[in-house]
């Protein structure tokens, strides 16, 4: 039987006629393998085809005697499935052998060779950046903030202002010390000389009353009676806070009121766990902070005598950001000439006051005021105190 080589859109078949043959008559009883290591190969043929699709060329080849190999080492045992794909083989098949494209040329040393080398830019040098984190096993406890605070001042890497100085003020009327919270005690209000008290400790005792103004009425009278009332929360004098139910003698100080879970009212009223209504109240207050002005009303003038009285003792008074250190005095010979229509000029009077600087624009510094005598007239002295320069003194015979 001949060969037929059939040529179509460039690709070649080659079909023998005579493996079909074969094939349909062993189709149920398949030749097994030689086992002998000498092993005869039919003859390879040499075909001769035209690239020319239209005309057909078919060529009988001539068949060449191939030169018989040297012998070949023992034959490998294969597992039987390998076996049996070899008894499926036929020695006149067809093969075809596949050609792969040449893979890219390894990098040595690198991580992946299978990657084109990078560019290497001048001066420069890339690397890989790898994080390892370590959690702890066990309980972590995060630092507190006095922790941190100590470490970072270990460490020297922070500034901090200078603390502030402690606040000794205390609130006549609950006795804590300094500012309270403002949605709570709130600041503190002037009440007479080393008298303070809280503005909600004051709002919200039962006699005091608000102005539209601002003013707070009555203070004094709450004081006096809250220093004969014991609260029936922490069992101490000052209270002034009563429940506003008929016949209820429960009385406490305002910041106890908040922790006994009393309940407020928006109309200023106040009612103890005892007689307070169960859920919510639609009229109730749970919101204390006051950003409005407030102030204790009193009488200047009976205050004033009264600092004037008390002599040599060591107070303060002041009238917001003026301080007065000393009043001064007057002798007999020097009162033609140490006052006007308007004002007395005592000698020695000293106040002090912080205001804006003459220096810069958004700063405030210390200005240091004094009356002195000189060639028997009032001497007007200033002294400018700011941070970083020296002290300025500043004179003229006039207040002006």
């Amino acid at each position: 039987m001949k060969d037929i080589v059939f040529c179509s859109n460039n690709c070649f078949v080659l079909y023998s006629a005579a493996l079909q043959a074969k094939n349909s008559e062993n189709k149920e009883s398949v030749p097994s393998l030689p086992q002998s290591p000498m092993k005869e190969r039919p003859p390879k043929a040499f075909h001769q085809y035209s690239n020319n699709i239209s005309t057909l060329d078919v060529h009988c080849l001539p068949q060449l005697q191939e030169k018989v190999s040297p012998p070949s080492s023992p034959p490998i045992m294969f597992p039987p499935a390998f076996e049996a794909a070899k008894v499926e083989a036929k020695p006149d098949e067809l093969k075809v052998t596949v050609k792969l494209k040449p893979r890219l040329k390894a990098i040595h040393g690198s991580l992946d060779d299978c990657r084109p080398p990078s560019k290497k830019w001048k001066g420069m040098k890339w690397k890989k950046w790898s994080i390892q984190i370590v959690i702890p096993k066990g309980s972590f406890k995060p630092p507190c903030e006095e922790e941190i605070d100590e470490f970072l001042k270990k460490l020297g890497t922070t500034l901090k202002p200078d603390p502030v100085p402690k606040d000794y003020r205390k609130c006549c009327f609950c006795h804590e010390e300094g500012d309270g919270l403002t949605d709570g005690p709130a600041r503190l209000l002037n009440l007479d000389l080393d008298l303070w008290v809280h503005l909600n400790c004051a709002l919200w005792s039962t006699e005091v009353y608000e102005t539209q103004a601002g003013a707070l009425i009555n203070v004094e009278l709450a004081l006096r009676r809250g220093l004969q009332m014991k609260c029936m929360f922490c069992h101490k004098m000052g209270a002034t806070s009563g429940c506003h139910r008929l016949r209820c003698t429960n009385i406490y100080h305002f910041t106890c009121a908040i922790k006994a879970q009393c309940m407020f009212f928006k109309d200023k009223t106040m009612l103890c766990p005892m007689h307070k209504p169960k859920g919510t109240h639609e009229q109730e207050l749970s919101y204390f902070a006051v950003f409005r002005r407030v102030y204790v009303q009193r009488d200047e003038v009976r205050q004033i005598a009264s600092i004037v009285q008390r002599g040599e003792r060591d107070h303060t008074f002041r009238v917001g950001s003026l301080i007065f250190h000393a009043v001064g005095q007057l002798l007999p010979q020097q009162m033609q000439a140490f006052h006007s229509s308007k004002a007395l000029f005592p000698v020695g009077y000293e106040a002090s006051r912080l205001y804006w600087s003459m220096r810069y624009a958004n700063r405030r510094c210390r200005y240091l005021c004094s009356i002195e005598e000189k060639d028997g007239f009032p001497l007007f002295v200033i002294k400018v105190v700011e941070q970083g320069y020296d002290d300025l003194v500043l004179t003229d015979t006039t207040p002006k």
